[in-house]
């Protein structure tokens, strides 16, 4: 198969055949907790209650994905620009340690998860009806985190190569198959939320086996290869995929934190309210998702041409990811006035639970065309090596400006208070990052222009 010309000239051309893949299958992986939402939240009689158990589940399983990236999009970026200085030696040496990275960390991760289960999942909002949902979903789905943490970590690679078709393929495979093996495990064997993380991992397995076996074929450009292990690569690969990680994982506390104040605000309709979160939560993933594949699919050609010294074509290239990201969010605004409450009817048949999810769904609208700024910038200075710039403005936006509204808004007003702390983030965000990326992407490009490629 062959792979894109990440230097070549027609710039937006480039960044279209990244973007596209990358969204579609980004958005292809949102299924994977969508679907299993919306099987769950269908069961007959328990289909409420097990889907607010999937809601506090929700935020632990995004942050064990999380480690994929921290590996994946951290390796990525330095694996694109050895191959953009025509290094494949170095290319290869990245890859084996990732590869090693990944799987050191997944089990590491799992181990964790399954001695501290029952008091995290307290913690975090499982109350005693939807603890033993939570809990059974949690630990079938941390079974086979080595599966999903490798397979999404080392598609990046591929990605990186130029084979965007490829690695949308990753997540189309386990997408499809858990669309399939949902309803078999939960309704025909009735295993129910025991079937959904059940057919959540078959799924994954299957994605991990398709990037192995391409990453071994012959004809990849960079072959997957063991050795040459190094403390100081896999170090390197940590440090700029920090920022990713950071902004994944802290997802992952926000919605952890905002369960917490649903459960002490919300009374005796706190497992309804953290219900209604996950419903909304569902829906701007559909959008914050593809758009994460427009900023980090895009990532190899602004790499490649950075390892290359091409500045002309990085400037030409950021223009481009920064027009297709305001009009991604703006089309995904428009559309959300007649989707919200058809999308959220697929959650469940509460009339009460879907008012308040489309309401949750319209306060969250408010910030979302700016907030793609905020990604596009960000990942964009991890695709450049800098992610002090890329961690500072992500820990601003989501660890004091999103979790302090969460904090500090429903003492002053109330449970549905929670929810405009999104769009306060979002707009604040957006603002300071676009005014970071102004005022130093000039003088990182004058930098590089300076700097010999050995220096990298």
């Amino acid at each position: 198969m062959k792979s894109l010309d990440l230097g070549s000239a027609k710039v937006a051309s480039t960044v279209m055949k990244l973007a596209f893949p990358a969204m579609l299958a980004q958005f292809v992986n949102v299924l994977y907790s969508i679907v299993d939402r919306m099987f769950v939240g269908n069961i007959p009689v328990i289909g409420d209650t097990a889907l607010a158990g999937l809601g506090v589940v929700a935020p632990l399983a995004t942050f064990i994905s999380a480690f994929a990236f921290l590996i994946g999009i951290g390796g990525a970026p330095l694996f694109a620009m050895s191959l953009g200085e025509n290094n494949e030696e170095k290319a290869k040496k990245i890859l084996s340690n990732a590869l090693l990275a990944l799987i050191v960390v997944a089990v590491a991760v799992s181990a964790i998860v399954f001695f501290t289960v029952n008091p995290v999942l307290r913690l975090f909002g499982a109350s005693d009806k939807t603890f033993p949902y939570a809990k059974q979903y949690l630990l079938i789905y941390t079974a086979g985190a080595v599966f999903s943490i490798t397979a999404v970590g080392l598609n990046q690679f591929i990605i990186a190569q130029g084979y965007s078709g490829v690695g949308m393929c990753t997540t189309v495979i386990g997408a499809l198959a858990n669309v399939g093996l949902d309803p078999l495990f939960i309704y025909a064997f009735d295993m129910n939320v025991a079937g959904a993380a059940l057919a959540t991992i078959i799924s994954q397995f299957l994605s991990f086996v398709f990037v192995v076996v391409f990453l071994l074929m012959k004809n990849t450009k960079i072959r997957l290869s063991f050795g040459h292990y190094s403390l100081k690569t896999v170090g390197k690969m940590f440090k700029l995929g920090l920022s990713p990680f950071l902004i994944i994982a802290t997802d992952s506390v926000i919605i952890i934190v905002s369960n917490m104040m649903l459960k002490i605000y919300g009374g005796e309709n706190a497992d309804m309210w953290i219900t209604v979160s996950t419903v909304v939560q569902a829906f701007l993933s559909l959008i914050t998702m593809p758009l994460l594949g427009i900023s980090t699919g895009t990532q190899p050609v602004l790499s490649f041409n950075y390892g290359a010294k091409n500045i002309a074509l990085i400037k030409k290239a950021e223009k481009v990811i920064v027009l297709m990201g305001l009009a991604f969010t703006a089309l995904m605004f428009a559309l959300s006035f007649p989707l919200a409450a058809p999308v959220a009817r697929l959650f469940t048949a509460n009339k009460e639970i879907i008012a308040d999810a489309v309401w949750g769904i319209r306060v969250y609208m408010i910030g979302i065309i700016p907030l793609s700024l905020q990604y596009v910038f960000v990942d964009g200075m991890t695709a450049l090596g800098q992610p002090k710039f890329a961690v500072t403005l992500s820990m601003t936006r989501k660890m004091i400006v999103y979790l302090g509204s969460i904090v500090f808004l429903p003492m002053l007003w109330g449970v549905e208070a929670v929810f405009y702390a999104e769009p306060i983030a979002d707009i604040f965000g957006a603002c300071l990052s676009t005014a970071v990326f102004s005022v130093f992407f000039p003088k990182i490009m004058k930098k590089r222009a300076a700097t010999p490629s050995a220096a990298i």
